[in-house]
């Protein structure tokens, strides 16, 4: 993993302010995937804190690159994982398919500049998440941005919008009178999008409606890296100790192949295949991993806790 960019002074631009509280997190619908560990619901109270209104933009990660010079994980392998219909390489570029998910293919070039392969670019896209950022990479920009990642608990209570137990941000239904609230698969998945919501693939970052907090796209459109490592036992080990404060995710050390959390869902979500979409699912990948699906927000601190390249450090 290269050097992290050196931490700036706090910046809280873009950032909204959730008021502290205490909140059941977790599957209250016992609707989740038991590998992804969702279950059992728990009580966790937090202070306030500070959180991007949205994911962080191909504009502002063009910024952070200009300014430091860093290489991503996707660039420094050469090639990264695109969803079949998006792909927009010529055909020595594909380099092949992921076995048990055949419709994410391996692109040679796909990088956050070329989210879809060598043939595409962000020049229409400059108000869209960055995509194809791994958890290394996410962390850098929170260092040199003045920020941090939000914990897994910070992000499940931000998305919620002051909501008690509801599936979505916005409710617990998916199109309350037929509108649909987030970007997500529409049709039969992997093949056939009808694209109801307007997007193929990522979708603005201001779209659709915020949630009671001021955030926009908690769900849907892209799937949002947390500080924490995962591990499926985390609420079944942290429910013992009720209520919970400010809880983080197991140790992730310095291993790699530690699994780093994931919210939120993305523009290929659908629940035939991934009901991810909703605010209590959670889901992992390794730190180095970057898809054409994954960007990230940050968060900051309201109190005097220190952070350092874009970590909390108790």
């Amino acid at each position: 993993m290269p050097p992290r960019p050196r931490a700036t002074i706090r910046n809280t631009k873009g950032q909204v302010r959730v008021p502290g509280g205490t909140f059941a997190m977790g599957d209250a619908f016992d609707e989740g995937y038991p590998q992804d560990g969702e279950r059992p619901v728990h009580d966790v109270r937090l202070d306030p804190f500070l959180i991007d209104a949205t994911t962080v933009t191909n504009t502002a990660f063009a910024t952070f690159v200009k300014e430091t010079g860093y290489v991503t994980d996707a660039e420094r392998l050469g090639a990264s994982a695109v969803f079949h219909l998006t792909a927009k390489a010529r055909p020595g570029d594909v380099l092949g398919h992921a076995p048990e998910t055949p419709w994410w293919l391996v692109v040679r070039g796909a990088t956050w500049r070329h989210p879809y392969g060598p043939l595409s670019s962000i020049g229409a896209l400059q108000h869209h998440p960055v995509v194809q950022v791994s958890w290394n990479d996410a962390v850098a920009y929170c260092a040199w941005a003045g920020k941090r990642l939000p914990t897994e608990a910070e992000w499940e209570y931000a998305s919620r919008g002051g909501r008690a137990r509801g599936r979505f941000p916005w409710g617990d239904d998916l199109t309350p009178r037929g509108h649909w609230q987030c970007n997500i698969w529409q049709g039969v998945f992997p093949h056939t999008n009808s694209q109801e919501d307007g997007h193929l693939a990522t979708a603005p970052a201001k779209s659709f409606r915020p949630n009671g907090f001021g955030l926009w796209n908690t769900v849907g459109n892209v799937w949002e890296w947390c500080a924490d490592a995962f591990s499926a036992d985390t609420y079944a080990r942290r429910a013992a100790s009720e209520p919970v404060f400010d809880p983080r995710g197991p140790h992730a050390g310095s291993d790699q192949g530690t699994q780093r959390v994931m919210r939120g869902g993305s523009y290929l979500c659908h629940d035939s295949y991934c009901y991810r979409y909703r605010v209590a699912a959670r889901s992992g990948n390794t730190a180095d991993s970057a898809t054409a699906n994954i960007g990230f927000r940050c968060a900051n601190d309201l109190g005097h806790r220190r952070y350092v390249q874009g970590l909390l450090v108790l």
